[in-house]
């Protein structure tokens, strides 16, 4: 049984966005409350940190890299395919494009530029803190279950395209070679 490489690139592509998610939830869930009920200038430090580390992860690498893949994604799909598939693929791209990737840069992003200009001692730098916590997690909440749909369709798009290969499935074990790849993973881990 042999599938199109598409049904694996959407199953990749889908359990990257998720992942990227993760990273974000538990920011939401943990890290930004703890960081907020630290002492201000603790917290400050350490977010400024945070934002100085990121530059050098796996997690930004995956983040950012997720848009060009999704946009050949989406690309090879248009060129190749047809049907529920394609259209899982191109809301899929759409939704991490505008909810992750455009919301970082333009929400996220410039408060973490303001915040790193600032000393952590500063009284300046308290004050905006108290906004920033709240706000930059609000932005945050937006790019986590924009990962989270996102991947949610790619997934999707992999089950559809899979069962469309083979439509005696549908939709039963279409991803069984999908699913050995993961535990073959899982295992080397």
């Amino acid at each position: 049984m042999t599938y199109d490489p598409l049904v694996y690139m959407c199953f990749a592509t889908g359990v990257s966005a998720i992942l990227v998610a993760g990273v974000f939830q538990s920011f939401s869930d943990f890290v930004m409350r703890s960081l907020i009920a630290a002492n201000p200038a603790g917290g400050i430090e350490s977010m400024q940190n945070i934002n100085i580390k990121v530059f050098r992860s796996v997690f930004l690498f995956m983040m950012l890299g997720l848009v060009p893949v999704s946009i050949i994604l989406a690309g090879y799909a248009y060129q190749n395919h047809s049907g529920q598939g394609l259209g899982w693929i191109m809301t899929g791209t759409a939704i991490y494009i505008v909810f992750v990737f455009l919301v970082t840069m333009l929400g996220n992003v410039p408060m973490n530029n303001r915040l790193a200009a600032m000393h952590h001692q500063d009284e300046q730098a308290t004050g905006y803190w108290r906004l920033y916590g709240s706000r930059w997690t609000r932005w945050n909440h937006v790019r986590m279950m924009g990962a989270l749909i996102s991947g949610a369709c790619f997934l999707w798009a992999c089950i559809t395209l899979a069962s469309a290969h083979h439509p005696s499935l549908n939709g039963r074990h279409a991803l069984t070679p999908l699913l050995r790849i993961e535990f073959a993973a899982i295992a080397i881990l």
